[in-house]
């Protein structure tokens, strides 16, 4: 790759002198150097150009009439045999691509041929589409190209002015950002009203991305049979070239210098560079994802708030202090059969006073704040002024044909989905149901242990392994599923790009998501609650008793496993792989070459032979998907962990600035594709914000504690208070009531004889005329928390209409611009229309002029002879 510093001021000096490079192998042309390349396919080639044999024109005289050598006798006949089929797979893979660049040129595309000259076993096909075929295709997508005609845009009022001055050190230092007052007027190009373009600079009307559009729509275009061929024997790669190569590398530069540095995290993107190099969907989303990242801010500072109010509050909470209060003298039941031994309440002082931090007064208006926060409706009109400024051709290519098997029914391929992703999600939930056979396990082997180290802090050991695998397998999985859903919707052979891209999102969003959440669900929603009772425990194959959560709540484990699967997918899944990988296969790439002759071939490769050794680019669907979990961790459990916006922003600030980097240095050049807005990605988006508002409604009221914190103070508290809190939510046991074979093994643990132990439930105790059945008390709070989850929901849903109804989906300068261009375009049509027939009148009246000026000649030399 070339050195961007070091090239600056030799290119500079070249665009202001207007000449092309010194060095002619930069220079993005054919060999007359008057063709420019637009496209470059890159083939395998088995023998140089040179050695290898001529074949005829057709396949069937090429199979039947190949010549055949008898090899030497002193030559192994099998090697001799396998040479024979490697020439004649290549011939046969020639003859394939003759037949592909045959369609090509039937299209009017004009190609160049470059096979193995520097680098050993590539050829280079380059393609050039001439103006007609630009024009023809321009046509048929209804590009829209800017026109003679301009016109200036709304003046900013005085508070916009004074916030770009406010915001001008955020600004990246390219002329893009520059406020324009004068834009071209655009309109759908047409070969019959070329008159109403700026066609003065034809080199420069279709920039580098536009053309290289056209050029793969047109390569999509072709019949099937030469589509296949082209899968099969190409690999396209879009050449890096531009209006001029000079501007190309200043626009490579500036993207490198000021967007994929990390020195210069706090400015904006360039998207305007961005959309003009890369193409309008890479711009989408990096526009999204810099809103997004934006957004994040007061969600963390908020959440930040919330978990300092937590612990400025931890001293002065009154349950918490009740756990830790060593007079209470409360004795709890075991925690498992036969190994676990009664313990004392005060033992979970730790787990009381961490829980406070997240389980508050303040995360009931943080839930809200963040559902709001997580209604897309003013996100969503950054992406329509995005498309409303700049419209986007409504276009869409076929990718894949009909199969050469024979086609499956819609219905069976729909009912082979619906099995496959089924039984994929039955496979998560069982890989949840191991990892909670190995807590109960390996709590009770730790219970067994003589060891005492291993005895101490069991509960923090278990619950960190636990969420230790869980992000493991789910990392794994989901490469699993990935190729799963590719796999399901290659099956279903869509007919259109469109229709392919948004299948297989759909299916790996189901797969993924659910791979990433279901240990989440577990913890808030069934842990705990499919306990039983002491004496009358529910067991699981056979001898494994269901876990039950702390004291506390498992609000606390259930933060623990969102923190640990939220930074580990961040760090691990997302930022090393993405850093790691590369850099591996590049090393890997440079050990197998000699470094004097990776020098050599530097100096020496053109730029699509350089560009040849860049990863392909794989797509965008990565990138958002990425972003997407990480949106439902802080939307959908954010009730539990209120510093995952603070996460999610630190993560962000660095994938912006890494994506930026991946895209300029390592990848290779996406082809530019128009778009409107980010597509499916806004429904996936709508439908998370309305699933948060019911997830952390269900949080609140049944993982924490609030519900029946307030139901105690308002209804059961003898002062008011939370004073007997804890008392209120334990019931007791007898412990001569425990089913044989399940008391403890050490019932002298503590140091005394245990008659009656306590558990966190709200049951009748043992002497009542309803022992171990639930209480009054119970099914007031349970009333309690489902009449909090009715008002919470549609409390928010109605803010969330509310701020629908506020915000307008189309900001008024836009929709004044709209309105106004449209205005423009009558006017330009009626004044070129008013223009056409006066032309024509005058034309009209120029025969009858001459007609009647030698009809006066006439008469007058014939009035002089008489």
């Amino acid at each position: 790759m070339f050195t961007r510093r070091n090239a600056t001021p030799r290119l500079r000096k070249a665009q202001q002198g207007n000449e092309r490079p010194k060095d002619p192998k930069l220079w993005p042309y054919f060999q007359d150097g008057l063709r420019r390349i637009d496209y470059v396919l890159t083939y395998h080639v088995q023998k140089p150009q040179s050695t290898r044999k001529q074949s005829s024109k057709s396949c069937l005289c090429c199979k039947f009439r190949r010549e055949q050598s008898n090899p030497p006798a002193h030559e192994d006949p099998e090697l001799a045999a396998q040479e024979q089929r490697l020439d004649y797979h290549d011939d046969d893979q020639r003859l394939r691509r003759e037949e592909f660049e045959e369609n090509l040129r039937e299209m009017g595309l004009e190609m160049e041929r470059e096979e193995g000259n520097k680098i050993p076993g590539v050829g280079f096909l380059k393609i050039h589409a001439p103006w007609e075929v630009l024009c023809r295709e321009a046509e048929f997508m209804k590009l829209k190209m800017p026109t003679f005609k301009v016109f200036v845009i709304c003046i900013l009022s005085r508070d916009k002015e004074n916030l770009c001055k406010v915001t001008a050190p955020l600004q990246p230092n390219v002329g893009e950002n520059r406020m324009e007052n004068v834009k071209h007027l655009s309109y759908p190009f047409s070969r019959e009203k070329q008159h109403l373009f700026d066609l003065s600079d034809r080199n420069s009307f279709f920039d580098s991305k536009t053309r290289s559009s056209i050029v793969i729509i047109a390569l999509n275009s072709i019949k099937p049979h030469s589509l296949c061929i082209s899968a099969i024997l190409y690999e396209w790669m879009l050449n890096r070239c531009s209006r001029m190569y000079v501007i190309l590398i200043l626009s490579l530069q500036i993207l490198y210098e000021e967007w994929a540095s990390y020195s210069i995290f706090y400015k904006y993107q360039p998207i305007g560079l961005i959309r003009k190099y890369f193409g309008e969907k890479v711009g989408l989303y990096f526009a999204w994802l810099g809103v997004y990242t934006q957004m994040l801010i007061p969600a963390a500072i908020v959440g930040v708030i919330v978990f300092l109010y937590g612990c400025a509050t931890v001293e002065d909470n009154i349950p918490s202090m009740e756990v830790c209060d060593e007079r209470n003298n409360i004795t709890m039941c075991p925690m498992c059969d036969r190994a676990c031994s009664y313990w004392k309440l005060v033992t979970a002082c730790g787990t009381a006073r961490a829980s406070h931090l997240f389980d508050n007064a303040a995360t009931v208006f943080f839930a809200i704040f963040m559902a709001l926060w997580g209604h897309p409706a003013y996100v969503g009109n950054c992406f329509l002024c995005f498309s409303q400024s700049h419209p986007r051709a409504e276009y869409e290519f076929h990718v894949m044909k009909k199969s050469l098997k024979k086609e499956q029914s819609p219905k069976s391929l729909f009912l082979l989905c619906v099995f496959v992703c089924s039984m994929q999600i039955c496979v998560t939930l069982a890989i949840v149901f191991g990892v909670v056979l190995y807590r109960v396990s390996i709590m009770t082997a730790l219970h067994m242990s003589s060891t005492p180290t291993f005895r101490t802090n069991i509960r923090a050991t278990v619950k960190t392994t636990a969420a230790i695998i869980n992000l493991i397998i789910i990392i794994i999985m989901d490469e699993v599923y990935g190729a799963i859903a590719r796999w399901l919707t290659i099956m279903e052979v869509p007919k259109t790009d469109k229709s392919f891209e948004e299948r297989l999102i759909f299916k790996t969003f189901i797969l993924k998501f659910a791979n990433a959440f279901t240990p989440i669900v577990y913890l808030a929603f069934f842990r705990g609650r499919i306990i039983g009772r002491p004496g009358k425990y529910i067991y699981v194959m056979g001898s494994y008793r269901m876990e039950e959560c702390a004291h506390a709540g498992c609000l606390m484990e259930l933060c623990i496993q969102l923190c640990i699967t939220m930074l580990g997918k961040q760090l691990i899944q997302n930022n090393l792989f993405e850093i790691g990988v590369p850099k591996l296969k590049k090393m890997l790439r440079q050990r197998k070459i000699d470094k004097k002759h990776q020098e050599e071939l530097n100096k020496t490769l053109h730029r699509h032979e350089k560009d040849h050794f860049l990863g392909p680019f794989v797509g965008l669907n990565p990138e958002y998907m990425e972003m997407i979990i990480q949106f439902g961790m802080v939307t959908v459990f954010v009730a539990s962990f209120p510093l995952a916006p603070l996460f999610a922003l630190l993560n962000n600030i660095i994938e912006i600035r890494l994506d930026a980097k991946k895209f300029v240095t390592e990848l290779r050049r996406p082809i530019a594709v128009r778009a409107k807005d980010i597509g499916i990605w806004y429904t996936l988006l709508r439908g998370l914000s309305k699933v948060a508002v019911i997830v952390n409604a269900f949080v609140i009221a049944f993982t924490s504690d609030l519900i029946p914190r307030l139901v105690y103070q308002y209804m059961y508290s003898p002062d008011g208070t939370l004073h007997g809190f804890v008392n209120h939510t334990l019931s007791y046991f007898n412990v001569s009531h425990f089913q044989p074979g399940t008391e403890p093994m050490e019932p002298m643990h503590l140091g005394y004889k245990v008659e009656v132990c306590r558990y966190k439930d709200y049951r009748d105790p043992p002497w009542s005329a309803t022992p171990y059945e639930f209480s009054r008390e119970f099914w007031a709070i349970l009333a309690a928390r489902l009449a909090f989850v009715i008002v919470f929901q549609n409390v928010v849903m109605l803010m969330s209409d509310f701020v629908d109804w506020l915000i307008p989906d189309i900001p008024k300068d836009i929709s004044i611009q709209i309105h106004k261009e449209r205005n423009l375009i009558v006017e330009l049509f009626m004044k070129q229309e008013r223009g056409k027939k006066y032309r024509n009148t005058i034309e009209r009246k120029k025969p009858l002029n001459v007609l009647c000026h030698c009809s006066v000649s006439v008469s007058q030399t014939a009035n002089g002879r008489l």
